[in-house]
């Protein structure tokens, strides 16, 4: 087995630490829900539901996506200098036009490339309740008291995770960097304890998955956050200690603002998530979670 390299990772940027928010719990979803645009298929172990009798209204879908507008970074821009509700209400339309829908267009576009690469991720271009995150910041908790985020970002959800905080492939777009890849972001400790289990158990697949010539020429390392001293239970000399003392674990490749304009992002950013799909699986594999509907 190869010797793993124990030099210390400089900590990544806050925004790259937005990459692949993650860290679900160890439970599979009783019923796996549709896809859209996707077969229904059972994951092992689970019902797919039912369609309802009852009619529901339709909803609009997504338009084409063309590529991001000028608009939509120029929004941010703006919206970086005056960043208050008043200055938003004022600009509600265009958010709509501008940022929203060719957002939801292109997670809509993500749908079946995203079904190749791994089909219990979900592409959802609801509004509401879907991949794209809110743009009202949660200032409860946090230094920032900004009532707006300055970006967009769309998370790639598996069909297991409740919330932003389970494995998942994730798109973040703003003024000043564009990136996009994917991981498990500070997950609780039992799910942490199964990742790190998983590398000791099988380390020449974790870095076939990570340190292969063709992940290191897309997303340089894995990153994430990590402790001072190896996890207790570990072997401080254990030649991946550098990957057992990580908190979260995540890869994300970069791209120039220009990338977004054009229809083909959809395919550097399909590529991308193909080209991580072995480090996605470990984790997925790692958390007993099926990578595909058939596994």
């Amino acid at each position: 087995m190869a010797k793993a390299t124990t030099k210390t990772k400089a900590k990544p940027s806050s925004a790259a630490e937005s990459a692949a928010k993650a860290g679900g719990k160890k439970v599979r979803a009783k019923t796996v829900p549709p896809k859209p645009g996707r077969a229904k298929t059972a994951v092992a172990g689970t019902a797919v539901p039912r369609a309802s009798s009852a009619k529901t209204p339709a909803k609009s879908a997504p338009p084409k996506f063309d590529g991001f507008p000028t608009d939509f970074l120029a929004f941010f821009r703006e919206l970086a200098r005056h960043n208050d509700r008043e200055w938003f209400a004022a600009n509600k339309a265009r958010y709509l036009a501008s940022v929203q829908q060719p957002t939801l267009a292109f997670i809509a576009a993500m749908d079946i490339p995203l079904g190749r690469v791994a089909d219990c991720f979900v592409a959802d271009s609801r509004p509401n309740g879907g991949s794209m995150f809110r743009i009202y910041r949660d200032t409860r908790f946090g230094h920032d008291k900004t009532p707006y985020k300055e970006h967009a970002a769309c998370h790639f959800r598996h069909v297991a995770g409740k919330d932003a905080h389970a494995p998942g492939f994730y798109v973040h777009l703003d003024p000043k960097e564009i990136f996009f890849g994917g991981g498990i972001w500070r997950p609780p400790t039992p799910v942490l304890q199964q990742i790190r289990e998983a590398i000791v158990a099988d380390p020449d697949r974790w870095q076939d998955a990570t340190r292969s010539a063709s992940f290191r020429r897309r997303f340089g390392t894995v990153a994430g956050d990590s402790l001072k001293r190896p996890p207790k239970g570990f072997d401080p000399d254990h030649p991946l200690v550098e990957d057992l003392k990580r908190t979260s674990y995540f890869a994300v490749q970069k791209a120039e603002p220009p990338a977004i304009g054009t229809p083909r992002f959809v395919g550097e950013v399909a590529r991308a998530f193909e080209a991580m799909a072995p480090f996605m699986e470990f984790l997925t594999d790692a958390l007993s979670l099926p990578f595909h509907l058939d596994d």
